[in-house]
């Protein structure tokens, strides 16, 4: 069996034919090995390169799984795990390795695989953590647990006691400082010799000797320097893609060394050392966890300032919701409990003739399961392009911090693609919240008007922050819809460049025949206050329209100079090519030497007639420990939405009517004086700006000034309104 063992680089794997410090797997596993309850600080302080430290810890994985045993073994400065399905197949361990155990129970796992025998298997390895560019911290709640992280995970880890865990720690900070990271000043370049040929006169004797004619020999003399060439090519290529990686590894221990520096150890009596470790950087883990994260998950990350945030709730449900543990978002609504009826709109309209359309309930059939203030997080899906657009404009690169926003601006149309029904219309003070620590965000939104109609809503990221509100105006013209969203959206980055931007116009076509389907169509000016500001423009599709969803524009200085030319589709990708060289033939052509900016992900298997992206199918889910810590205003308990979510048509058709009765009310409310609880105007023509205190309110659950605005209500109450 070949075992790949990962170099301090994190980047470089090391491959043995038989396996770790290079022992057969053939000889057999007589290992005296060196057990003790837990073990002394002293005895690791100052160790040798050759101690290896393992053990059994508890690694929390998911809610469906709880905590589960693993095999724990520390070499080398790396911290590798792994399952343990029978204890007959535990074999992590070389014959000559000195282990020192950690816990009584690991000792008892041995002791019964020493007693069995016959040939063991090798343990397949599931989770590798380099030391060096992660860090550690043990929790305060909890005397027994402590965590790891890394740049794309944290470990929640628990011992069987407090002295465990103590040994453990000790064992982490004495191996971060006895196996430092290889240092990258060296000289590990290789730059191919400009003047590099290659010499066909061999070549060309030997084929004269041949007989072969002139011309024959000069085509095979020409087709062996092409090849030359493009081989040359291809080495000047490996050239700089080992620069650029050998460059970022250099700045990854560079800012480890620097962070590091500040970073110290404090030690103090067994069980009660604290440890403070800030050594954490943007590396990645040599391995995902396989067991717990499945292909629908993104890898988690966090920045650096939650890792010592000790979490401000004490349950396991709870901590994983602020976002220290691996969520597991569903990937499938709910199967509906009853078959769903279809409805005519026709019928509708002709049972309600010479009614007040205003008062008139459109039945639940045509809405999805989602609030209008869930819609708005949609908008969110891809913020990883804000992200690198912060990574760029950090490092000096205002122009791809531009294009980058601009393709954000575009994504959030993506999700509108054969979705048909409409969401629901909130209650006044409605609110809806998006804590989603593995896409690194926190999105709040509350609907802030009932006449006109508006949703304020705000989000922060890593090193940015968006805000913005929105008012739909409608307009119906016979056989379509078009809406008009009024308001402006705002990006902030963490070094004062602004980004802000309108939405354009949609339309919804073939409302009474034909077949159903939105448009988006105008004009985006995307205004920067630095050197950069885009323009985009959505091409309105044609009835005979062969290449429909068009987004053509360009990025421009404050010269008024074309810098990059934009072009893709709003519903598929986005592309970019720098300067204003390209034709209008190859405007929408992605082989034009240009680069993808943005790639809509895969719809979902599990289509439902609401056509929900994967993201959009998580929007309105209760993960486990959330109902208990969210305020009563929030959309997720909404019960006709959730109703509508199970299945329940005809319960959701009851609560709807319920709550438009209850709607009603909302504007003599508003004209009485309310205001919204966590927005408010900056001025009488400004955006909505959000105040602070939700999350705040959320840590301490103090919802006291949020009304049950789903509860019940007399017809009296409602008739008055």
């Amino acid at each position: 069996m070949r075992v790949k063992e990962l170099h301090p680089l994190c980047c470089i794997t090391l491959e043995s034919p038989h396996g770790i410090n290079n022992k057969s797997p053939e000889e057999p596993v007589t290992t005296a090995l060196t057990r003790s309850r837990s073990l002394p600080a002293k005895s690791l302080i100052g160790g040798s390169e050759s101690e290896t430290v393992a053990g059994i810890l508890y690694k929390w994985t998911n809610f469906g799984k709880g905590w589960r045993s693993r095999w724990f073994l520390l070499r080398n400065g790396i911290l590798s795990y792994s399952k343990i399905r029978r204890p007959e197949n535990l074999n992590l361990l070389s014959p000559s390795d000195d282990v020192r155990l950690i816990g009584d129970i690991s000792g008892e796992r041995l002791s019964r695989m020493d007693s069995c025998s016959g040939r063991r298997k090798q343990q397949k390895t599931v989770g590798i953590v380099h030391l060096k560019v992660s860090s550690f911290r043990e929790s305060k709640s909890d005397d027994r647990k402590f965590y790891i992280f890394t740049a794309t995970k944290t470990l929640h880890l628990r011992t069987d006691s407090i002295s465990d865990r103590a040994a453990w720690l000790q064992a982490l900070a004495s191996t971060k400082c006895i196996f430092p990271l290889r240092s990258l000043n060296g000289d590990f370049s290789f730059i191919p010799p400009k003047d590099l040929s290659i010499s066909t006169e061999r070549l060309k004797t030997r084929l004269h000797e041949e007989g072969m004619n002139e011309n024959l020999v000069k085509e095979c003399e020409q087709i062996m320097l092409s090849e030359f060439s493009e081989m040359h090519g291809q080495v000047k290529l490996l050239h700089e893609e080992r620069t650029n990686l050998l460059d970022a590894l250099r700045q990854l221990e560079a800012a480890n060394l620097e962070v590091g520096a500040s970073g110290k150890h404090e030690f103090s009596s067994l069980g009660r050392g604290k440890y403070s470790e800030c050594s954490t950087t943007a590396s990645s883990d040599g391995k995902q966890e396989f067991e717990d994260v499945s292909e629908e998950d993104e890898p988690s990350f966090h920045d650096t300032k939650e890792f010592f945030n000790e979490p401000n709730v004490g349950s396991e449900s709870n901590l994983a919701i602020s976002g220290h543990a691996d969520i597991k978002r569903r990937t499938k609504l709910p199967d509906p409990a009853e078959k769903e009826k279809g409805v005519s709109l026709w019928s509708m309209i002709k049972d309600n003739v010479g009614k007040d359309l205003t008062r008139v309930c459109l039945p639940v059939y045509f809405n999805e399961p989602i609030s209008s203030l869930q819609k708005c997080f949609e908008d969110l899906e891809y913020s990883y392009l804000l992200d690198r657009a912060y990574e760029y404009g950090k490092s000096g690169n205002g122009l791809l911090r531009a294009l980058n926003v601009a393709a954000f601006a575009v994504s959030g149309y993506a999700s509108t693609e054969g979705r048909h029904c409409k969401p629901f219309n909130p209650l006044l003070g409605e609110t809806y919240e998006a804590d989603f620590p593995e896409k690194g965000i926190r999105f709040f939104s509350e609907k802030v008007s009932h006449h006109p109609t508006v949703i304020a809503c705000h989000c922060e990221g890593k090193g940015w922050k968006f805000w913005g509100d929105t008012n739909l105006r409608s307009k119906f013209w016979g056989r379509s819809i078009q809406v008009e969203p009024v308001g402006v959206l705002t990006l902030e980055f963490d070094d004062g460049e602004v980004f802000q931007w309108s939405k354009v116009t949609s339309t919804i076509y073939n409302i009474i025949l034909g077949k159903l389907y939105c448009d988006h169509h105008g004009v985006m000016q995307i205004r920067g206050n630095r050197q950069y500001s885009c323009m985009l423009k959505f091409k309105e599709q044609s009835i005979l329209e062969r290449n429909p969803h068009q987004v053509n524009g360009f990025v421009e200085d404050v010269a008024g100079q074309k810098a990059a030319t934009i072009f893709g589709k709003w519903d598929d990708s986005l592309y970019y090519v720098a300067g204003d060289g390209i034709s209008k033939s190859k405007v929408s052509d992605p082989a034009s030497n240009a680069s993808l900016l943005w790639k809509r992900t895969k719809p979902p298997p599990n289509v439902t007639r609401y056509n929900l992206t994967s993201f959009a199918t998580t929007l309105n889910e209760l993960t486990p420990g959330l109902q208990e810590i969210l305020p009563p205003t929030d959309s997720r308990l909404r019960p006709d939405q959730r109703h509508l979510e199970n299945g329940e048509y005809e319960k959701a058709n009851l609560e709807k009517q319920r709550l438009e009765r209850r709607q009603r009310m909302s504007r003599q409310l508003q004209e009485s004086g309310w205001r919204p609880r966590w927005f408010e105007r900056q001025g009488e023509s400004e955006t909505f700006k959000y105040t602070g205190g939700y999350w705040e309110a959320r840590g301490h659950r103090n919802w006291d000034d949020c009304p049950d605005i789903f509860g019940e209500f007399t017809e009296e109450l409602a008739d008055s309104a």
